[in-house]
């Protein structure tokens, strides 16, 4: 269908909690096109509903050359030692910091058909997947930061052109 552009930091949809997807329609099934438009432009490892100003449960993803989406994904399991790994966000362009993160994590969801996805990787996947599900509770990975991380970032985005 189209990339659609992205909702910066500020808008009220990005703090909102998305709702669940009930019926697979055509509306769905256009979203679905959009996000996957949308994720293949280069440097985008994920794109979540909300960041193209639909506030429903849905993300598509490009990671490692694997382009694809998911319905109403749940975060099922993350495992290992958190770190603070390097993350952007294109509702927060150009700002880069470390939030903190698993490094393995797994996602449980549906495609437009009603089958079970599930999702499950290390490293910028695991990355991925938690960024993207946390932007469907209506987080931004700012909050992922340390107090004092968060301050700098919060002082970047005042100093920005887009804010």
């Amino acid at each position: 269908m189209s990339v659609r552009p992205i909702r910066v930091f500020g808008d009220p949809v990005l703090t909102s909690v998305c709702a669940p997807i009930d019926e697979v329609d055509e509306g769905v099934r256009a979203l679905v096109r959009d996000l996957l438009d949308t994720v293949e432009l280069p440097g985008r490892a994920g794109v979540a509903a909300p960041q193209i100003g639909v506030g429903v449960r849905a993300f598509s993803y490009n990671v490692d050359g694997v382009i694809g989406y998911v319905l109403n994904p749940v975060l099922v399991e993350v495992s290992g030692e958190p770190e603070a790994i390097g993350e952007g966000c294109l509702s927060v362009p150009g700002l880069w910091h470390d939030a903190v993160r698993y490094p393995h994590a797994k996602v449980v969801g549906t495609d437009l058909d009603g089958n079970e996805v599930v999702l499950e990787g290390d490293g910028l996947m695991a990355q991925a997947l938690q960024h993207e599900t946390d932007h469907l509770d209506g987080m931004l990975y700012l909050r992922r930061l340390t107090p004092e991380e968060r301050k700098i970032a919060m002082r970047e985005i005042r100093e920005s052109d887009w804010f």
